[in-house]
């Protein structure tokens, strides 16, 4: 019997990844470059238990899939709402006593809740984005600088690139699983 469709409703069915196109003008490209990179972490989790996901299989790390999940969906937060929109944010998972509590408390974390979250970041920022006249526009950065929507989607597609090759290992050495 063939296997079942996914569901798209299911939020941890995987957002399907669809590879930039070779010629775009700035704009388009770099939504789809942060889409892909959005699409390949998830790619990453996919088909994982409960131990696969929260796994640190590096003993000097606190790095998991769920964790860098978790991280990921700060990060959007932290670019998209509290820098470019000015938004108070408080953050999800993290506090003054635990700056890493995005990957320290994943051993009680709810997966498909987290994932939801990371979603709801993800579109958060896709309609903040969308809605800036131009790459132009600026935020403030917690350090006080001012900082455009272009700066802040390429480093978003680094912070993502980044991540992604400690998924790659983390998902080789919980299940062997490799890819690109």
């Amino acid at each position: 019997m063939p296997p079942a469709d996914p569901d798209p409703s299911d939020p941890t069915t995987p957002t399907p990844r669809t590879d930039p196109p070779f010629g775009s003008s700035e704009r388009p490209a770099l939504r789809e470059w942060l889409d892909y990179h959005r699409a390949t972490l998830e790619l990453k989790c996919a088909g994982l238990d409960r131990e696969g996901l929260i796994a640190r299989p590096v003993a000097s790390s606190l790095l998991s899939l769920h964790g860098l999940v978790r991280h990921m969906a700060e990060v959007e937060r932290s670019w998209f709402r509290r820098v470019l929109e000015g938004q108070d944010a408080p953050p999800l998972y993290y506090d003054d006593e635990h700056p890493d509590g995005d990957f320290e408390f994943i051993e009680d974390a709810d997966w498909r809740a987290d994932l939801a979250t990371w979603h709801a970041e993800c579109d958060a920022a896709r309609a903040i984005e969308a809605a800036a006249p131009s790459l132009e526009v600026t935020g403030t950065s917690r350090r006080g600088s001012t900082v455009d929507l272009r700066w802040i989607m390429i480093h978003m597609i680094e912070e993502y690139a980044r991540h992604n090759g400690h998924a790659d290992l983390i998902r080789e050495m919980v299940d062997g699983t490799v890819g690109e």
